[in-house]
């Protein structure tokens, strides 16, 4: 059974987080940790943090017999809220600012045993 965790509402780019959650997608735990934690990328903190809430997840579940032998089943990344800005430029006109926001899932698993 798989457990997850969400971060909703995070203030990054999709686009910027999905290069970090391709990194991690289909690797056992530590390896995910290791390289988020060596990741010189703002979302790579972001992400460490929710791959770390469904740990702590995992370990409450009745359903995980060994938090050690999980791997990332998925990392989802959609776009949340964008928050719209406006910018002053030359001759009374304005830009449009998105400062767009990230829903962050990640997903961990056990592995199959071999029978």
């Amino acid at each position: 059974m798989a457990v997850r965790a969400v971060a909703r509402y995070v203030r990054i780019s999709p686009r910027k987080a999905r290069v970090v959650a391709d990194l991690i997608r289909g690797k056992d735990l530590e390896d995910a940790l290791r390289i988020l934690s060596l990741s010189p990328k703002r979302a790579a903190k972001i992400m460490e943090k929710v791959v770390k809430s469904a740990i702590a997840n995992a370990e409450v579940s009745p359903d995980i017999e060994d938090v050690d032998a999980l791997y990332v089943k998925s990392v989802c990344v959609d776009g949340g809220p964008v928050w719209k800005r406006i910018r002053p430029r030359a001759m009374g006109r304005a830009y449009l600012v998105r400062k767009r926001t990230s829903h962050i899932t990640v997903v961990l698993d056990e592995k199959r045993k071999e029978v």
